[in-house]
């Protein structure tokens, strides 16, 4: 079974491993033709034909196996001498499984990724600075808004109480025209009753007496007295009446001119402190647009340099991890190339052991 597995056994080869010295090997190699070959020669009573030919056919295999063995050292060689050209190249060895030393990338990466952090943090506490200046800013404007609003609500009834007090006036202007007018009216009246009372009493007073035989007469003295008496009545009672409706409406119209005056006065005082309000907000609004501009203005410098600073590291921090990986590839490499060879090596430990075997055998 052993031959078998040797005759139709193919090795495949690779590159690290330790496989003793190639002189030991060559020497075996280099007595295949004479030890072996002499080995089936002089002992031809010991092994048959076939025997013989299986012998010769181990001993050029083993050959052919030591020159392999021997091109895979020399190549291993050359491979570990590219691998230190290149840790030596690039800061590192190769020797003793020694690794590249990257602490001094480690010490660089964390203080930019410190200062990144910080950048980060910086940039949020403006954007927070901007977003409180905007919402502070739009709440102003709504107060603005409101106190506009309330100021021309304020104007349009101050306007509206205006013209309630020119109605006023004018009504006050037409009562007193009326007031004058019942005056001249009543001083007529007056004067007209006492024309009529001097008419009457000069004619009473004439010197004519006229008698006749008549039925006694009404007594025109006493009648003119009633109606004097009931024209005084009645012009007294008018200009009470009169007079009355007169006070009446002054005291009204000085009550409404009062709460007109003071209505104004109120709505006037409400004007100034409104307007030094709006003028307060406006100004307090242009210092919240101005503070907003220069945060905007930082944040958009701290972003541009930060962006700038951010782009070196990301290169740097591409560079390492692009050797990391060619180094983890390398080593893969090597990896697999050593268990190759090792694999070799146990499948010929194996196959020497059974071709020992075989010349015990044969001994025996």
């Amino acid at each position: 079974e052993g031959i078998k597995r040797w005759s139709s056994g193919g090795m495949s080869c690779g590159a690290g491993g330790s496989w003793g010295s190639s002189a030991g090997w060559g020497a075996v190699g280099g007595g295949s033709a004479g030890g072996f070959n002499g080995f089936g020669g002089s002992e031809g009573g010991l092994l048959s034909g076939g025997e013989k030919q299986t012998m010769q056919n181990l001993n050029d295999r083993l050959a052919a196996y030591l020159n392999n063995v021997q091109a895979l050292e020399e190549a291993n060689s050359d491979l570990e001498r590219k691998i230190a050209e290149w840790y030596e190249k690039f800061g590192g060895s190769s020797r003793g499984g020694e690794q590249r030393d990257y602490s001094k990338y480690y010490t660089v990466i964390d203080d930019l990724r410190a200062q990144i952090i910080a950048a980060i943090t910086d940039n949020g506490g403006l954007i927070l600075q901007v977003d409180n200046a905007r919402l502070a800013a739009a709440d102003f404007k709504l107060k603005y808004d409101n106190d506009v609003a309330l100021r021309q609500s304020v104007e349009a009834d101050t306007n509206g109480l205006r013209k309630v007090l020119d109605e006023i006036t004018m009504s006050r202007g037409d009562l007193e025209m009326q007031i004058e007018s019942l005056t001249e009216e009543l001083e007529y009246m007056k004067k007209t009753h006492e024309e009529d009372m001097s008419s009457v009493t000069d004619t009473t007073a004439g010197g004519i007496d006229v008698q006749m035989n008549a039925a006694p007469g009404v007594d025109l003295t006493a009648l003119l007295n009633k109606m004097r008496g009931e024209y005084e009545a009645l012009a007294e009672e008018n200009r009470q009446d009169i007079e009355a409706w007169f006070n009446e409406q002054s005291q009204e119209l000085n009550k409404q001119i009062s709460t007109s005056v003071e209505e104004t006065s109120t709505n006037k005082s409400e004007i100034t402190e409104l307007r030094h309000t709006l003028q307060s907000l406006e100004m307090e609004l242009q210092t919240q647009l101005s503070m907003k501009q220069s945060l905007e203005a930082t944040l958009a410098d701290v972003e541009g340099r930060f962006c700038g600073e951010l782009s070196q590291i990301q290169g740097v921090i591409s560079n390492v991890e692009g050797q990391v990986v060619q180094i983890r590839e390398d080593m893969e490499s090597q990896n697999r190339e050593y268990e190759q060879l090792l694999d070799i090596k146990i499948r010929l430990e194996n196959e020497i052991e059974t071709y020992r075997s075989l010349l015990d055998g044969g001994d025996r």
